[in-house]
């Protein structure tokens, strides 16, 4: 008996970096980094149906600009699916439908939690039986946060960022999410960084504290440990995002932080409630979407199909 393939849905989910300490570029062009993932309730939906050739279609949330988002091979979801083909020796087909609601271009991997939806949706379509090993390594050579991605909760991130180990989170984090409505490149980032930082060193600054602050699940000891090496050159190129901080704390927000390499700006609160109130002052001072969601979430996971 033949079985037919049916759609497979896969939710992949927003990442901010608790900590991400940065250290000097290297000779291959890469910035070694120390930082905390944590994978939050802000996620996007792939589904992917079967078909004769392979293909990539949009829905986007409100607050997602769909007209900067290639659906041609250089979108990486699309990449993903080539990948892993090749990593099987046959080409995989598939119309991918990705319902997109994290930002583009915000800090927040949005791009590399499609590409890990992907891997999962795909493999699972063609029944591939691809080893949780190989779809970490197939993640690492599309992107440094895309073997997060699969993993989810939180995690240490080393090496470029791709080396990810769960660590132990005892707490319900609640945060605020305040994207802006123009993404920012993250090489022009990092080159910035360099501008500022000439004399940084080799060895990017650890995450212990941090580390500490999450075993005790007390989100007043996280916010005091909070940090980003990239805050500092993101708020340089956009002033406006060192306001939005000022402005969030001021409302009440345990802390401010830029997400990765910005410009999403993300606020920790005491609780669901207080995360409520807060996205409201924020919406009431001009800001057009503001976002509330939990951490820590479940990495790239398989859901009933819906499209």
């Amino acid at each position: 008996m033949i079985t037919v393939p049916t759609a497979v849905t896969v939710r992949a989910p927003a990442k901010i970096n608790l900590h991400l300490g940065v250290g000097a570029v290297g000779a291959d062009g890469f910035h070694p980094l120390t930082t905390v993932y944590q994978a939050v309730g802000l996620c996007d939906d792939l589904t992917a149906h079967p078909a004769d050739d392979l293909s990539v279609e949009l829905a986007t949330a409100d607050w997602v600009d769909a007209g900067v988002i290639p659906t041609d091979a250089s979108n990486l979801a699309h990449r993903a699916a080539t990948l892993l083909g090749r990593h099987h020796g046959r080409e995989l087909t598939g119309r991918l439908v990705v319902e997109k609601a994290i930002p583009v271009a915000g800090g927040l991997a949005g791009g590399s939690a499609d590409a890990a939806a992907a891997l999962v949706a795909l493999d699972r379509l063609h029944d591939l039986r691809t080893s949780d090993d190989d779809l970490l390594r197939l993640a690492a050579d599309l992107g440094s946060d895309v073997p997060f991605a699969l993993i989810g909760g939180t995690a240490l991130g080393t090496g470029r960022g791709e080396l990810v180990d769960p660590v132990t989170d005892a707490g319900t984090w609640w945060w605020v999410l305040v994207p802006s409505l123009e993404g920012m490149s993250t090489p022009v980032v990092y080159a910035h960084f360099d501008r500022l930082f000439p004399d940084a060193p080799a060895t990017p600054p650890g995450a212990d504290e941090l580390l500490d602050a999450l075993r005790t699940g007390q989100p007043l000891s996280l916010a005091r440990t909070l940090h980003n090496d990239l805050q500092d050159p993101a708020i340089d190129l956009r002033p406006e995002l060192g306001l939005l901080i000022e402005r969030g704390e001021s409302e009440g927000a345990l802390r401010g932080l830029v997400s990765g390499s910005g410009p999403t700006v993300v606020f920790l609160c005491e609780s669901a409630d207080h995360a409520r109130d807060l996205a409201g002052a924020l919406m009431r001072t001009g800001h057009p979407v503001v976002l509330v969601a939990n951490g820590a979430v479940a990495g790239s996971h398989l859901v009933p199909s819906h499209v």
